[in-house]
């Protein structure tokens, strides 16, 4: 089993930056795939980032080229660095964990989440 706490969130012009940072706690994090949701009021889960445990990594159009995920397996802690962020980057941002080695883009298929940090972009 893994913990999850996201940081790093809060309110940032368009067009600037932010970096997330979700932090495991447990021994096997290393072996788990990560990834990166969004959510706002009204609106399903959205999919942002994807890595494996071995590095494999995955955007959806609507952030790639922007948004970097990446992960520390000594630090047990996954990043997402978000640039060039617009008002509809504008959601609660939630990490998730698979124990089961699924590495794709379907909530349903994660094991663990972490209680989600605002991220407010202003235009």
């Amino acid at each position: 089993q893994v913990q999850l706490v996201e940081s790093g969130g809060g309110l940032v012009q368009a067009g600037g930056s932010r970096r997330l940072s979700c932090a495991a706690a447990g021994r096997t994090f290393r072996r788990y795939n990560m990834a990166w949701f969004r959510q706002t009021p009204g609106k399903e889960r959205e999919f942002v980032a994807a890595i494996s445990w071995s590095g494999n990594i995955d955007y959806p159009d609507s952030v790639k080229g922007r948004f970097t995920i990446s992960r520390d397996n000594a630090a047990n802690t996954v990043y997402l660095q978000m640039n060039s962020l617009k008002p509809e980057d504008t959601a609660v941002y939630y990490c998730a964990a698979a124990a089961s080695g699924y590495n794709g883009r379907l909530e349903n298929q994660y094991d663990y989440w972490g209680q989600g940090t605002q991220v407010t972009v202003s235009s």
